[in-house]
């Protein structure tokens, strides 16, 4: 029996409650699972999984085997990456979880300078809204926009982006005229929410905050069309440079308010990742990449 393959079966197992779900993970049959379950049992003369026909659970020794086996794992894992450091080339599959707007308008046209200067790794993309199971999925890392909830993954910040306020030439032509936060209540405001309703904007200026209650007839929960209705002309929108920084560098929209900072000032990009000893190479290259290239705001708009 191979014990560190049984481990990372049963790791397996556990993670996905499941010898079927389990087995296509791994790319081997049910029967195959169950034999190497029951194999690391008997080597353990310990039963690990209650087993019943609907579903499994961990029995009092499993539970305790489960945090021992984990950090034979990581060990062995961190022990791998350590020794592959030594060679400093970026390699293997890159699996990568990320949001669709930004993934479709920033993340995957920066790929081909990526793979251009790291040709051994393979990127593996999983574009979804979803916020996603980093380590329980089998991702190497998430993108993630706005600030980080998960305090068990590690959270690089890899960019920011100016949030603001913008309209179409035609629709300010039309309204009234907007100088000040205050007059946002005689407006047409965009909002980005799943409901119908209002949304308070938050603006600063010199020591003082203005809080605006806006409303609007159109409500979406989509970043991108928000800015092709505001480009259509029927609105203000509140948004961050990484949305809207190619509509205004092609003049569809223009910026207004210009004096006053929205509060929150900007919307971060992260980078996350699993807490290890060791980073693997081709994790840290595709970080300090996204690093590179976002941390600087004229990528936003689409001229870099």
């Amino acid at each position: 029996m191979d014990l560190l393959e049984s481990i990372r079966i049963f790791a397996c197992v556990v993670e996905t409650r499941n010898f079927s779900a389990a087995g296509r993970r791994l790319g081997i049959s049910p029967s195959s699972v169950s034999r190497q379950i029951g194999d690391l049992e008997d080597e353990l003369g310990a039963r690990l999984f209650h087993r019943t026909t609907r579903k499994i659970s961990l029995t009092e020794a499993g539970s305790i085997y489960r945090e021992r086996a984990a950090q034979i794992l990581m060990e062995v894992d961190e022990a791998k990456l350590a020794v592959s450091e030594l060679g400093g080339t970026p390699s293997g599959i890159l699996r990568v979880t990320l949001p669709a707007s930004v993934g479709r308008m920033h993340i995957v046209p920066a790929l081909a300078a990526f793979r251009g200067r790291y040709p051994a790794v393979q990127v593996t993309l999983h574009v979804t809204d979803r916020i996603v199971d980093v380590v329980g999925e089998g991702f190497d890392l998430a993108i993630r926009v706005g600030r980080p909830q998960d305090s068990s993954l590690v959270a690089k910040r890899v960019g920011r982006a100016r949030r603001v306020v913008c309209a179409a030439r035609a629709y300010l032509k039309k309204c009234a005229s907007l100088s000040s936060p205050e007059e946002l209540v005689d407006h047409e405001c965009l909002l980005f929410r799943t409901h119908p309703g209002a949304n308070v904007w938050r603006f600063k200026r010199l020591r003082q905050t203005v809080e605006v209650r806006v409303s609007g007839s159109i409500v979406a929960n989509d970043g991108e069309a928000l800015v092709a209705t505001a480009e259509a002309g029927l609105g203000l929108i509140l948004m961050p440079l990484w949305l809207v920084g190619p509509s205004l560098q092609a003049r569809r929209l223009e910026e207004v308010l210009q004096r006053y900072t929205p509060v929150p000032e900007d919307t971060p990009l992260y980078a996350m990742y699993p807490h290890q000893r060791y980073l693997a190479p081709k994790v840290r290259a595709f970080v300090d990449f996204l690093s590179e290239r976002f941390g600087n705001e004229t990528h936003w708009h689409g001229s870099a």
